[in-house]
């Protein structure tokens, strides 16, 4: 999944900083998991991961993989592939009607509604599938586990026939040729291990306070454009909890999931507590040059007295995921702060 901020080309970065720096790290807390790419690399490293994000679908994405050890094997439901089965699904399988369905009612054109998110058939589907998946759980039929499992390849499959330009900010006004693609859920990869590994659904400055990590990963929000707007769709997909929806691109509210480090005057602040209240040996803290915090402000307060820390400044030059706007940036550096809590 495409994700504003996404580190997948900074793995390799990521991880050879803390294999030169650190020592006997065992437990590893994402707290600002996103796309979870992080989570999961750091758990084919051999680490016990916990995640963590604000946003619900995110924490889908984590707990149905990140968090599973093994694929779930479905023994209650009674269906031998239950990704095939919500695959082929149709609207006469189930006992739902087109009023049942949220997703069409309110993303995609009808009678009601000019969003263009999706195309109509794809916008049932997706409806169906998640209805499905809720009736299988009220109905005990598949357990967290499972439930998880196949809510993460829902919201996997969903960007691969949305109309956007890369967020769900806004759609885009004629149908891109991937909305003519058939949604399709594919098993998500469940990587084998011995540890245990959690995923928690919180703000990470009350989660900092409660949880104790060997390392803490922090890859927090860089500038103001907050997230849920971004990805609302998919946050509505994950609940589907009906929400009040506003405005031309059918928002949910999103007041109070709102973070302070897309705030100039708060996320200085904020993240000086964050990194004084974890509970750690380690941090490494991914930013880049041109934050809502400068580096000179960001270096003094991870250097601070505040955390009575010291810590090492790594720069990358920026690498961007190839798409349809250039950007001719000079100088954007990607940055990780690698700190030794003393």
């Amino acid at each position: 999944m495409r994700y504003i901020g996404g580190k997948s080309l900074l793995l390799d970065n990521i991880n050879q900083v803390i294999d030169k720096n650190t020592r006997n790290v065992g437990t590893v807390l994402d707290i600002f998991s996103g796309s979870g790419v992080v989570a999961s690399s750091f758990k084919a490293k051999g680490y016990s991961v916990m995640t963590n994000d604000t946003l619900y679908f995110s924490y889908v994405l984590c707990r149905g993989t990140v968090c599973l050890n093994k694929v779930p094997e479905f023994t209650e439901l009674g269906i031998e592939d239950p990704i095939s089965y919500l695959n082929n699904l149709t609207i006469q399988d189930t006992g739902f009607t087109p009023d049942d369905c949220f997703v069409y009612k309110n993303y995609s054109p009808n009678e009601g509604c000019t969003r263009m998110y999706f195309q109509n058939f794809n916008a049932i589907k997706i409806d169906l599938i998640r209805l499905t998946i809720e009736q299988w759980k009220t109905e005990e039929r598949i357990n967290d586990d499972e439930y998880f499992f196949l809510l993460a390849s829902l919201i996997g499959a969903v960007p691969f026939v949305s109309n956007i330009a890369g967020v769900y900010g806004a759609y885009l006004k004629h149908w891109d040729a991937r909305t003519y693609n058939n949604l399709t859920l594919n098993p998500p990869e469940i990587r084998d291990s011995s540890k245990a590994h959690y995923a928690y659904h919180s703000d990470a400055g009350r989660l900092a306070q409660t949880v104790k990590a060997d390392l803490v990963y922090l890859d927090p929000p860089y500038n103001e454009r907050q997230y849920l707007p971004n990805y609302h769709v998919l946050e509505t997909i994950a609940k589907y909890d009906y929400p009040v929806l506003r405005g031309v691109t059918g928002m949910r509210d999103y007041t109070e999931q709102k973070s302070v480090f897309c705030q100039k005057t708060n996320a200085g602040p904020a993240m000086r507590k964050l990194l004084a209240d974890l509970d750690t040996s380690y941090i490494l803290l991914s930013y880049n040059n041109e934050g809502l915090l400068s580096t000179e402000e960001l270096s003094e307060i991870v250097g601070g007295s505040g955390i009575k820390s010291t810590f090492r400044l790594f720069e990358y030059d920026y690498r961007r995921y190839k798409n349809k706007i250039p950007n001719n940036r000079k100088g954007l550096k990607e940055q990780l702060y690698f700190v030794r809590k003393q």
